[in-house]
């Protein structure tokens, strides 16, 4: 009796094992690197959807594990994991939403507005719920004292030019808080999206759309102003521009947003 029962809580140790979900995303990792090629000196970068549409199967396994976590497990683990686990869910899931009409689109806005709103159509499963891209960056990561971290907008990917670059290696728990530094630096390095130019600062409307996560404290930064004073040694190239920025008296324009697919041909 006690050898079938020491040999049916090795099986269940031995069956959680193999279930745990993998918290260094190598899967997703693997496809990143083969999917994602890097511009500007590693300040933006596109996207190979069509190598990602023959490589369907592995991109499919990678969902599928994500779908596979359940609430009670998600909610044990660190704030870092689910942190991670979400941003990486978000490309991943853009991905798959690209790929349900690539190469037969210009602009994930192509799949509709009100009718067919990628972001707002529940296409996937995640927590045994179906679920849409907003639930996860709307209702999950911005959630007030949940997460309260402005840089994520740096680091989840809406498919398109404009938006932040999507990452050529996924998001782990052990190294989150340098890679959401390292994507802000390389977002606000990147002259298309972000200058100080003839005395004004012309940033990303990312900024206008999400000033509220910039104004709420976290980290210190009760403004997008002072957010941007932290880096104005990206921003600027002169030591009197850099000044500016940093005194936090430079004037704001908001850049015109280019939703182009972030394609590799483009």
């Amino acid at each position: 009796m006690f050898k079938k029962l020491a040999f049916a809580i090795l099986l269940a140790i031995v069956s959680t094992a193999a279930s745990a979900f993998d918290h260094s995303h190598a899967a997703w990792t693997a496809l990143l690197k083969k999917h994602v090629v890097l511009l500007d000196g590693g300040n933006a970068s596109r996207v190979d959807y069509y190598g990602f549409a023959t490589d369907m199967p592995a991109l499919q396994r990678y969902l599928d594990s994500l779908t596979a976590v359940s609430r009670s497990e998600y909610d044990g683990w660190t704030k870092p994991q689910r942190l991670a686990f979400l941003i990486n869910a978000y490309n991943a899931f853009t991905i798959d939403k690209v790929l349900m009409r690539y190469p037969d689109l210009e602009s994930i806005r192509d799949f509709g507005r009100f009718f067919g709103n990628p972001w707002k159509d529940r296409f996937f499963t995640l927590f045994g719920e179906s679920e849409n891209l907003d639930g996860i960056e709307q209702g999950l990561i911005r959630a007030p004292g949940v997460f309260d971290e402005p840089r994520i907008h740096f680091a989840v990917n809406c498919a398109s030019i404009g938006c932040p670059m999507l990452r050529e290696e996924a998001y782990v728990a052990a190294r989150l808080d340098a890679q959401l530094e390292e994507q802000t630096r390389r977002f606000l390095s990147d002259r298309s999206r972000n200058r100080y130019r003839d005395g004004r600062l012309e940033v990303s409307k990312i900024f206008d759309w999400y000033a509220k996560d910039f104004e709420a404290g976290h980290h210190g930064i009760t403004s997008v102003r002072q957010f941007l004073a932290r880096y104005a040694d990206l921003l600027a190239d002169s030591d009197a521009g850099r000044a500016a920025v940093r005194a936090q008296k430079a004037e704001i324009d908001y850049l015109d947003y280019d939703w182009s697919l972030n394609d590799v041909k483009h």
